[in-house]
């Protein structure tokens, strides 16, 4: 047995024992790339993000006043629902928390739920309360690097576990989207890409609930 593998199965187990390895996951010490279609061009010039539906003040922010935006890191465990799971990886980017906070955003009594809008159409969905906690963020960096363009560089949302937050829920990765370009706040849910293909619309990874 390689060293890399003696390596992975005691960090595997270290996590296992201390409750972060969700049922039916496996831990990798890569970082897989998957995604349907190709990756997405970035221009800066002609970049924006948009905030829209159910909000007092709709927004259009270039790439640089997105990135004039106040910023944090977090550090969480990413599941993928195809079963890998990477730990304590490092994030920094924007949260929609903050924005409401410092008067940025400021959403309507009737938002619910958040539709994340991504390049060539893409979208999936997370209930308001989940996109308002400190595990989801509209990440610009991972482990203090820009994004790659493979990981949805130069904005994706990403959404994790953070170890001793249980009041957190937490879904499969696949709940934030690469190469955001948008947020949308709606009064009703609506279901994207992989909901509509027969994955789980909630996808709990502690209930492994991984298709509908």
């Amino acid at each position: 047995m390689s060293s890399n593998s003696l390596n992975r199965r005691e960090d595997e187990e270290r996590v296992r024992q201390q409750g972060r390895l969700p049922p039916g996951q496996s831990l990798t010490q890569k970082f897989p790339v998957l995604h349907y279609g190709p990756v997405a061009h970035f221009d800066a010039q002609t970049w924006d993000f948009h905030i829209f539906g159910e909000v007092e003040n709709e927004i259009r922010w270039s790439w640089d006043e997105f990135n004039q935006l106040p910023k944090k890191k977090v550090t969480m465990d990413i599941h993928c629902v195809t079963r890998w799971s990477k730990f304590d990886t490092e994030w920094e980017g924007v949260s929609v928390q903050t924005l409401l906070d410092e008067g940025y955003l400021k959403l309507k009594p009737t938002a619910r739920f958040v539709i994340q809008h991504a390049e060539y159409g893409y979208s999936t969905n997370l209930p308001l309360e989940v996109v308002l906690q400190d595990n989801f963020l509209l990440a610009t960096h991972f482990n203090s690097e820009p994004l790659t363009p493979d990981h949805g560089y130069p904005l994706r949302g990403v959404v994790g576990n953070v170890p001793g937050r249980d009041d957190f829920f937490t879904p499969y990765f696949w709940k934030g989207a690469k190469w955001l370009r948008g947020l949308e706040f709606t009064a009703q849910d609506k279901p994207g890409f992989w909901e509509k293909a027969g994955y789980h619309n909630q996808a709990d990874i502690w209930k492994e609930e991984r298709s509908g």
